[in-house]
């Protein structure tokens, strides 16, 4: 929970303005320097999980390598606001944070709009990324769930 709270406060307290409109080769590098190793990560908490090493704490980091993904998609849409057309009604970082959960969730209330092509087409990574990488990370932490629940009655079942 501190790591997960240390990312929170840093979203809200970093200088996002070097990055943006201004300088997209940085931007991009950077959005995607991120996601990757955001995947890699999970999908080596996977990895430990489907192998059932049970000296991991595989379950805790996939939650926090799932809220770190959340917050970079929602800084990556906040420096893309700053470019006029790409969005309509994003204007915090409140907004930005709000838009990601409502594109994961796939609820969509079509209050913030994706107009430009760049913001359009970062919602089309964002929700490949969620289908591919969080969602194997929230299967594979649900096994692990499961597996320790198991582990817990077998355990109180022969003693």
């Amino acid at each position: 929970m501190l790591l997960v709270g240390a990312a929170v406060a840093a979203y809200f307290l970093l200088p996002f303005d070097r990055l943006g409109p201004h300088r997209p080769g940085l931007s991009w590098s950077i959005l995607g320097a991120t996601l990757a190793a955001m995947a890699v990560l999970i999908l080596r908490q996977i990895h430990d999980i489907l192998l059932d090493r049970p000296d991991t704490r595989s379950g805790l980091v996939i939650a926090v390598l799932l809220a770190l993904s959340v917050l970079i998609f929602a800084a990556c849409y906040l420096v893309l606001a700053r470019d006029p057309g790409e969005f309509s009604g994003l204007e915090t970082r409140v907004d930005a944070l709000y838009f990601t959960l409502v594109t994961l969730a796939t609820i969509g209330y079509g209050d913030i709009t994706p107009l430009g092509q760049s913001a359009r087409a970062v919602v089309v990574v964002q929700v490949l990324y969620s289908f591919v990488f969080l969602t194997a990370g929230v299967t594979a932490l649900s096994r692990r769930v499961r597996w320790l629940t198991e582990t817990r009655r077998d355990r109180q079942n022969r003693g």
